[in-house]
C-alpha cells in the first residue's frame, strides 16, 4: 500500500536534477498508495541526511525546505499507509539505523517481527518507533556485520530468508554508497533503467518521468542496482533474470491535466479507456482474437465453471461480467470476494476458468486466491490494468486493460475498462466454444465499439449531476436500487459515496425492496434507481417503475437513470437523469458514470480530499 522510489545516478557538472528531485517527483506520483507520511533519504560527503513527515508529500517538501538537504545522485523514499504504528513523524520511513549509516524504506507487514524483535533485544539492540519496519532494518544492519561481510547484498538475500509476512524493502548503506539493494515478496517493486542511471519504484509512475525502460521482478528476489548495473538474484544468491517491458504511457498521463482532482479527470478518460481496451483484439477478418490468453483452446472448450475473483469495485465488476458471460457462454459463473475464496474450501478443479479482476495487479487478497486456485489444478485469467504486476504474472494468461494510470483510490475508468475486458474475454469464450455465431459476435462487438461516444454522451451531462450533488450533500443516507446488471451498479453507486464522501449510503436489488430494505423509506430519502431499457424484457423494466411508485409513495426523493425516450418513468421521478439507448448488458457502461459524478459532487461540496480519501489506499497489498 505504500509507495516506494528508489535512484541512483552519477556526479556531473551539467546535471539538471539530483536524487531529491527524481525521488520527490516519484513520490508526489505515488502519493495515492500511501499518504499518511512521507520521507527520503539520500547520500551525500560521506554520510546518509534523511527527513520525513506525518502527513502528505507537502509536509515533507516543507521540512526538506525548512532543513534542506545536501545534493546526491543516490537516495530512497517513501510514502506510508499506516499498518503497524500511528502516522507519526517517529514512525514514518525511513528507518535509519546502524549508527546512522543505515537507512530502509519498506511496504508490507512482517509477521514475524515480534519474535525477531525479542531476538535483536536480547542482543542489545534498541527500538525507538512502533513499527515493524525498524525490526527489519536493525535486523538487516545485525547481519550485514555478523554473517554478510559488509556485502549489503547478501545482508538482503539473508534477510530475506529471516523474514515472514509480505514485503519490500529498499537499502543504502554508507559502506557501499553506490547502490541500492532491494528485495520483494507479495509486494510490488519495478526496476525502472536509464542511461548512467537506474530507478526503483513500487509501480512505473515513481520514474515515468525519466524512463520507458522497465524490468519486472519475480517473488522472492533481491535486485541491486548501480548507476550502471543491475543484478537480480534470489534469496540464495543464484543468479536470476526479470522481465523487460516497455511502459506504454508518458507522465502527462498522470497529471490533472486542468481538473480539479484525478478523479474528475479519470472520469473523463472513460471513453477512452473502453476505447483503448477494445483495441487490437481483433483480427484481419474481423475474428474476435486475445493474443494474450496463452491457454490452449481445448482446455477453455472444457471448462465447465468460470469463478470470477475480486475486491470492492472489482468485484462488482465481475457480477456484471457474470450476467454476460451466463448468456453468452451457458458456463455457470461465480463471483466471489477474494479474501474469502481460500477459505470456505471452494470446489475447484481442471475444468474450471478462475478470471482475477484487480486494477493493480497486486491486491494480496487477490492474489493469494490466484495462488490457491492453481494448487486446485484451476486455469487462471487475470484482467489487470498494470504491466509488471504480480497477479497477472502469476496468472496462467493476461489480459491487460489499457485505461492508463488511474491515481484516484476510488476508482472509476478501470471498472469501466474492467467490464469491457471482461465482455470481450466472454465474446472470445463464446466464439471458441460455438455458443454464438460469428455474425452475432460482430453485433455484440458493434455495440461495444459505439460505447465510447455514449459515455462520452453521458459525461456531457455533468453540470446537471454535480448540481444535484451539491443540492444533497446535506443527506444523511443514500440508496440505490437495481435489477439485474443495474444491481451491481447500484452496488458501485453505493460504494463510490462511502468511499470519498463518508456518507452511508446502500445498494440493493430492487425485488428485494418488500423484503426488508423499504422499511428505510421516509419522507425525503434520496433514492437512486437504474432503470433497465423498455427495449429489453418488459418485465424487469415495468417491475422497476413499479419499485419507483412505491418508493415515491412513501416520500423518497427519487432519482432516476433512465433511457432517453423512456417515458414511463417521468411521473414518478423527481430527478431524471439521461443515458443513450443500449443493449441491457450494455447499460452499466453508461449508468455507473452519473454516480460516480455524484459521488465526486457531494465529496467535494462537503469539502473532502477527493483523490485520497481518509483510511483507503489505492493497492490493497496486504491482507
Amino acid at each position: 500500500m505504500c509507495g516506494i522510489v528508489g535512484y541512483v545516478g552519477h556526479y556531473s557538472d551539467d546535471r539538471e536534477y539530483f536524487a531529491l528531485d527524481v525521488i520527490l517527483e516519484g513520490l508526489r506520483r505515488l502519493e495515492y498508495r500511501g499518504y499518511d507520511s512521507a520521507g527520503i533519504a539520500v547520500f551525500a560527503d560521506g554520510e546518509i541526511g534523511w527527513r520525513k513527515k506525518a502527513g502528505k508529500v507537502a509536509a515533507l517538501e516543507q521540512e526538506i525546505a525548512a532543513r534542506p538537504l545536501k545534493d546526491s545522485v543516490l537516495g530512497i523514499g517513501h510514502t506510508r499507509w499506516a499498518t503497524h504504528g500511528g502516522p507519526t513523524d517517529l514512525n514514518a520511513h525511513p528507518h535509519v539505523v546502524d549508527g546512522g549509516k543505515l537507512a530502509v524504506v519498506h511496504n508490507g507487514i512482517i509477521e514475524n517481527f515480534a519474535e525477531l524483535k525479542s531476538e535483536l533485544t536480547a542482543k542489545g539492540h534498541n527500538f525507538v518507533s512502533e513499527t515493524d519496519t525498524e525490526v527489519a532494518a536493525t535486523l538487516l544492519g545485525d547481519i550485514f556485520h555478523n554473517e554478510a561481510n559488509g556485502d549489503l547484498t547478501r545482508a538482503m538475500q539473508l534477510t530475506g530468508q529471516r523474514l515472514e509476512g509480505a514485503f519490500t524493502l529498499l537499502a543504502v548503506h554508507t559502506e557501499q554508497a553506490d547502490r541500492i539493494v532491494a528485495a520483494r515478496r507479495d509486494s510490488p517493486l519495478v526496476i525502472g533503467l536509464g542511461e548512467g542511471e537506474n530507478f526503483l519504484g513500487s509501480d512505473v509512475s515513481g520514474f515515468i518521468d525519466y524512463t520507458k525502460s522497465a524490468v519486472e521482478m519475480a517473488n522472492d528476489q533481491v535486485v541491486t542496482i548501480t548507476a550502471d548495473e543491475v543484478t537480480i538474484t534470489d534469496y540464495n544468491g543464484n543468479p536470476a533474470e526479470g522481465k523487460p517491458f516497455e511502459i506504454k504511457w508518458d507522465a502527462a498521463a498522470a497529471k490533472k491535466d486542468g481538473f480539479s482532482s484525478f478523479m474528475e479527470k479519470e472520469i473523463h478518460d472513460q471513453p477512452a479507456a473502453v476505447r483503448d481496451t477494445l483495441l487490437g483484439r481483433f483480427d484481419e477478418q474481423g475474428k474476435l482474437t486475445l493474443d494474450e490468453v496463452h491457454i490452449d483452446e481445448s482446455i477453455l472448450k472444457s471448462i465447465d465453471k468460470i469463478i470470477v475473483i475480486a475486491c470492492g469495485t472489482a468485484a462488482y465488476a465481475g457480477h456484471v461480467a457474470r450476467y454476460a458471460i451466463e448468456h453468452w457462454c451457458r458456463i455457470p459463473t461465480e463471483v466471489e470476494l477474494a479474501h474469502e475464496f481460500r477459505y470456505r474450501d471452494p470446489i475447484v478443479n481442471e475444468k474450471t476458468l478462475v478470471v482475477a479482476l484487480s486494477q493493480s495487479g497486486e491486491t494480496m487478497d487477490t492474489l493469494m486466491a490466484v495462488r490457491h486456485a492453481r494448487q486446485q489444478g484451476a486455469k487462471v485469467i487475470a484482467i489487470c490494468n498494470t504491466q509488471g504486476s504480480s497477479i497477472p504474472r502469476e496468472a496462467d494468461a493476461a489480459l491487460y486493460t489499457h485505461a492508463g494510470p488511474e491515481i484516484a483510490v476510488a476508482s472509476t475508468k478501470a471498472f469501466l475498462a474492467q467490464i469491457t475486458a471482461t465482455y470481450l474475454l466472454g465474446l472470445y469464450l463464446a466464439q471458441l466454444r460455438g455458443n454464438m455465431f460469428a455474425d452475432e459476435v460482430q453485433n455484440v462487438i458493434s455495440e461495444l465499439h459505439a460505447m465510447p461516444d455514449k459515455v462520452q454522451k453521458v459525461i456531457d451531462q455533468e453540470d446537471q449531476v454535480y448540481a444535484l450533488s451539491r443540492s444533497m450533500s446535506d443527506a444523511d443516507s443514500v440508496l440505490f436500487l437495481g435489477r439485474h446488471v443495474g444491481f451491481p451498479v447500484a452496488l458501485e453507486g453505493a460504494l463510490k459515496l462511502k468511499e470519498i464522501a463518508y456518507l452511508h449510503a446502500e445498494g440493493f436489488a430492487a425485488g428485494e425492496l418488500k423484503h426488508g430494505p423499504i422499511a428505510l423509506i421516509e419522507e425525503g430519502q434520496p433514492v437512486f434507481v437504474i432503470v433497465p431499457s423498455p427495449r429489453g424484457r418488459d418485465s424487469l423494466h415495468s417491475k422497476v417503475v413499479s419499485n419507483i411508485q412505491e418508493i415515491r409513495a412513501r416520500g423518497a426523493i427519487t432519482i432516476v437513470i433512465a433511457e432517453e425516450g423512456d417515458e414511463a418513468v417521468e411521473a414518478y421521478a423527481n430527478h431524471i437523469i439521461r443515458i443513450p439507448e443500449a443493449p441491457t448488458l450494455m447499460q452499466p457502461l453508461l449508468a455507473t458514470v452519473p454516480l460516480q459524478i455524484f459521488a465526486c459532487g457531494v465529496a467535494t461540496a462537503k469539502g473532502y480530499d477527493v483523490d485520497q480519501p481518509r483510511n483507503l489506499a489505492k493497492s490493497v497489498t496486504v491482507e
